[in-house]
């Protein structure tokens, strides 16, 4: 690739300056706007009691539950995509593509059935849920119910976007380390994940962000039981339906800086890689 072609073209033109300004207009309307209105609206009697509502022990509860998720869920996908990214990418097996659909089936249908898949499954009149109650093992409406919710609607992100690196890397080096006598652990630590990190470390922080935000789902398999097994979004509607405005739009302001935080990690972590992509072809 020329050093010419690697460099995106500057806006010049009417019809490029019209785009530009269209682009920062829809950004204006429909993301920034809503989000000023939130922080307004979350600060609207002022800093303190805002940050009163965030000491509420059933938002403390909710705060802490998410947390725990994250800390589960993200580690587990993290590495399961990772896994199913190498094997779709290095191996071709019978019945490849139709894991490749179960696979992106989380982004196209809707977290609620997928929250109504895991109570048809473990509910108390689910397939499994009276033999498990039996023996005292509890999914829905507790814990491990909304880990497997999270962990069903979560699991494309890590995958989907390790596999085009992978794709990309190709296998000529996996190759050569094996050759040269290396196993499969070391040939996927010391030669595969290297080149593929920043798409990982991109595909975690998404995996992050959604779990941090999943509401349909959850709300399904959970029961909204406040202080219990509400997560931070669900919490937020219990307040909004209590007519609890300023707390409701402070906990929700602070899901969206996390979130933001974490998608602007993302964000960075991608300028850095085209950035780094520029300046070696421009070696």
């Amino acid at each position: 690739m020329s050093a010419a072609s690697s460099v995106r073209p500057a806006a010049h033109g009417p019809s490029a300056w019209a785009l530009t300004l269209a682009a920062w207009g829809v950004a204006l309307l429909f993301l920034i706007l809503p989000l000023l209105s939130l922080f307004h609206e979350a600060l609207r009697q002022g800093v303190r009691a805002a940050a009163a509502t965030l000491r509420d022990p059933d938002a403390l509860s909710a705060i802490r539950l998410s947390a725990l998720v994250v800390a589960i869920v993200v580690p587990v996908n993290a590495a399961c995509g990772l896994f199913a990214a190498y094997a779709l990418t290095r191996f071709d097996f019978p019945g490849r593509a139709a894991l490749l659909v179960l696979i992106e089936l989380p982004l196209s249908i809707s977290p609620v059935v997928a929250g109504l898949v895991w109570v048809l499954l473990f509910g108390a009149e689910g397939w499994f849920g009276p033999a498990l109650a039996a023996h005292g093992v509890r999914i829905t409406f507790a814990l491990p119910g909304i880990l497997l919710a999270t962990l069903f609607v979560t699991f494309p992100f890590v995958t989907r976007t390790v596999m085009p690196a992978m794709e990309a890397q190709g296998r000529d080096q996996e190759e050569a380390a094996a050759i040269l006598g290396a196993g499969f652990l070391s040939v996927l630590l010391r030669v595969t994940l290297p080149e593929v990190g920043a798409a990982a470390v991109s595909g975690t922080l998404l995996c992050t962000a959604r779990a941090l935000g999943e509401f349909g789902a959850v709300s399904v398999v959970s029961g909204h039981i406040p202080g219990q097994t509400e997560t931070v979004p669900l919490h937020i509607e219990t307040l909004y339906n209590g007519y609890e405005t300023v707390a409701a739009f402070s906990l929700a302001a602070l899901l969206a800086v996390v979130s933001g935080l974490v998608v602007g990690a993302r964000g960075l972590l991608e300028w850095q890689g085209q950035r780094r992509r520029r300046d070696d072809a421009l070696v």
